[in-house]
Formats: structure tokens, C-alpha cells, sequence
């Protein structure tokens, strides 16, 4: 047997407003290397569906296409789908063009902002022979039901006057007949896959107006509007379409997206599927965690959030059925260590530790990641190198 040094994968997401994943993949890196040089590092940058997916398929290899569509309010913006070649799988990421990123400063419109350019992002996608979608969605700054997406595709939305709706969740209060006769036609040929990290049902108080419009900025009004306008949306889309229609208003991923994950489901023919499940398949997860004896994961916050189906929780877990230690980088820690153990997580490392000043810890993410990165090649117990290639499993970490 061959004496070698110890396989590390960085499977993190983003840092959300500090470092994309392949940035804080290559911090990790350098800090890692300075501590063990004969280190092997692979860095494959994950994503859970939400922003950063496009990032992530293009780091593992697929084809970046960019475009102009519209943004939330109209007014154009430059967005970007992944394209690989040689199955024709897409990956759209419904936050390149709709999400609350694309406002202007300090602006929210949960009324009035539509998905219009996510559609274009689709029809782009199969005009250039995609295959095969992944709808990849979250931070969305819209609560339309996918609406917008669905007339960039071809589908009529009407008021009783038989004028087009106003675009945003708002307009659809007015909806009175919804013509999906001229909906583009290739969705229905191939698999459409709604990647998302999120559940709920279309309406209700688990719904997409009652949970998540109040982070687009909607006032409890607002909030009661946006969700009878939902309610009249899949009413008038139950006439149009029948019974499905009303069946997918509570189906998983309904509610996702400000409702655009209904509008996928319903108009587009799209399973749902845990986004991190998907998105490890996507960018080939599996094979590299073959190669791997510790997984380095991680995202800006370790919190509940983490453990509902975020990118963390879904790394640790597909590393643990593999019997491959974990551990886990952050900005900041709010878990117990009960609860990281629970999903994999062997130990955390928070860049509050070194800097507890938050927002200095946002602006040094990256020099804090190298310093985190050179801890962690420190704490590589025994057998950091020299381990034999009959025994690839089972770094441990001093200091457990």
C-alpha cells in the first residue's frame, strides 16, 4: 500500500454578502495549505437552489450564457444560466433575474415585482437546446405565482376587461381568465425539475404571502392581499386547467419562490425536489466524495435555518451515509453542539471566534477563512499524511 496525505472536499455554499462559495473555497485552501502543504484539496462549491446556484454548476464545469432580461420592476437586467453540453441540462436560478438582489438600493416592491425575466432566462435556456431544467429558486423578491414567468412563456393573464393583469402579486387580485393556449410547448417534452430548500403550500399561514412576504417588505395589509390574490390565481387557474391546479396549491414547493414554485408545477409540468439533493447530484457530489477522507462544509450563518434543508445540512448528511467526517465553517454560530451532531457535523468553526466586531468579520471574511482553513489543517490528528490508501476514512480532529 501506498502511503499518501489526507483527501479534503470544501463543499460550502456562499457566504451571503461577503464571499461567493468559490471564494471561500479558495480561503479555505490557502489556509489549509499553509498549515499542511501535502494536503489534497478539492474544491466542489454547492449551492442549495437559491442565489449562487448558477456560481456553483459553472464551477463544476457547465457553460455559463448570459443574457438580458427584465429584473423584478421591468426595467432590464444582465442574468446568467449554466448549460452542459453534453447532456443539455440547464440550471436556472430564478434570483439571476427576479430575486431581491435585482432592486435598487434599499427599494421593495412585494406588489408590483414580477418573475417576467425568470421566463425569459427558461426560454433562453431552450432556445439554445437545453434538454432538461433545473429551476433552482429562492430569494425572490416577488409574490406572483410565477405569473410573470409563465406570460414570458407565453401564458395570458386577464382582467375582466380582457386586459393583461398589472405585473406583481398585486395585479392578480384583478385576474378574471388566465389562457395558457399559447404556453410554450417544449416544458411539457422534458424533465423540469423545482429545486428549493422550502416546503410550504401557496397560501394560508404557511404560505408564500404570510411567510415570506414580509422579508420582500409586505405590511400585514399587504400580506392579506398578496395572499388573496394567490387564492384567486389558482382559482382562476383551476378553470383553465382543472382539478391539478387546486391539488398543487398545498404540494411541496407550492409556496416557494413567492409562489413561483405553483406556477412551475402547474404550468411547466415541474417535479419539487430538496434543492441541496438536487443540486449535489448536479455538480457530482457523490464522486467526490469517494475521493474524500474529510468534508469541509459550510455558509454564513449555522442556525435553525441550517437544519431545514439548507446546503449544510445536506453535505453533512450525504457525507455521514458515507461514514466520511464533517466539520463546518460559519460566520457566525447560533447551534448547539447537540444539533450539529445530529446532522453530521463533527465540530464548527466560527469567524466570530477570531472577530467578534461583525461587521469587521464580514468586510476580513476572506483572511478570517484562511486562519479558520490553517486551524483545521492544525487540528488534523494523526495520519494527516502518511495515512495508507487501506485506510481513507477517519481523520480525526485534535481538540474534539
Amino acid at each position: 500500500m501506498t502511503d499518501r496525505a489526507a483527501r479534503v472536499l470544501i463543499a460550502a455554499d456562499k457566504f451571503k454578502g461577503s464571499l461567493t462559495a468559490a471564494e471561500v473555497a479558495a480561503h479555505l485552501t490557502a489556509g489549509l495549505r499553509r498549515a499542511s502543504p501535502d494536503l489534497a484539496v478539492t474544491a466542489l462549491p454547492v449551492a442549495d437552489g437559491g442565489d449562487g446556484t448558477v456560481d456553483a454548476a459553472v464551477a463544476a464545469g457547465f457553460e455559463r450564457r448570459t443574457l438580458r432580461v427584465a429584473g423584478p420592476l421591468g426595467d432590464p437586467v444582465t442574468a446568467s444560466y449554466a448549460l452542459r453540453g453534453r447532456d443539455g441540462l440547464a440550471v436556472v436560478e430564478m434570483a439571476e433575474a427576479s430575486g431581491l438582489g435585482r432592486l435598487p438600493e434599499g427599494v421593495r416592491a412585494p406588489l408590483t415585482a414580477g418573475t417576467f425575466g425568470t421566463g425569459e432566462l427558461l426560454r433562453a435556456a431552450l432556445d439554445a437546446g437545453a434538454r432538461s431544467l433545473v429551476l433552482g429558486v429562492g430569494g425572490s423578491a416577488s409574490t406572483d405565482g410565477g405569473a410573470g414567468m409563465l406570460s414570458a412563456l407565453g401564458a395570458r393573464f386577464l382582467d375582466r376587461t380582457g386586459a393583461p393583469v398589472r405585473p406583481g402579486g398585486g395585479g392578480l387580485a384583478g385576474l378574471a381568465t388566465a389562457d395558457l393556449s399559447g404556453l410554450d410547448p417544449r416544458p411539457a417534452g422534458i424533465e423540469v425539475v423545482l429545486a428549493s430548500d422550502v416546503d410550504n403550500p401557496l397560501t394560508g399561514p404557511m404560505g408564500a404571502a404570510a411567510v415570506y412576504g414580509p422579508q420582500k417588505g409586505a405590511s400585514p395589509e399587504e400580506v392579506a392581499v398578496l395572499d388573496a390574490a394567490l387564492a384567486r390565481y389558482a382559482e382562476v387557474l383551476e378553470k383553465a386547467v382543472g382539478p391539478r391546479a387546486a391539488e398543487c396549491v398545498r404540494a411541496p414547493g407550492a409556496g416557494a419562490a413567492g409562489g413561483l414554485g405553483y406556477g412551475a408545477l402547474v404550468g411547466l409540468g415541474a417535479r419539487f425536489r430538496s434543492g441541496i439533493a438536487l443540486m449535489l447530484d448536479v455538480l457530482g457530489f457523490s464522486a467526490a466524495l469517494e475521493r474524500a477522507d474529510l468534508v469541509i462544509t459550510g455558509e454564513g450563518a449555522l442556525d435553525a435555518q441550517t437544519l431545514r434543508g439548507k446546503a449544510v445540512a445536506g453535505v453533512a448528511g450525504a457525507a455521514l451515509e458515507r461514514g466520511v467526517p464533517v466539520v463546518a465553517v460559519c460566520g457566525r454560530l447560533s447551534l448547539p453542539r447537540e444539533s450539529l451532531g445530529a446532522v453530521g457535523i463533527e465540530r464548527a468553526y466560527a469567524l466570530t471566534d477570531l472577530e467578534p466586531d461583525v461587521e469587521r468579520c464580514v468586510a476580513e471574511a476572506g483572511a478570517l477563512l484562511e486562519r479558520v482553513g490553517e486551524r483545521i489543517g492544525k487540528d488534523l490528528g494523526p495520519g494527516t499524511s502518511g495515512r495508507s490508501e487501506g485506510t481513507s476514512r477517519g481523520y480525526p480532529l485534535r481538540g474534539r
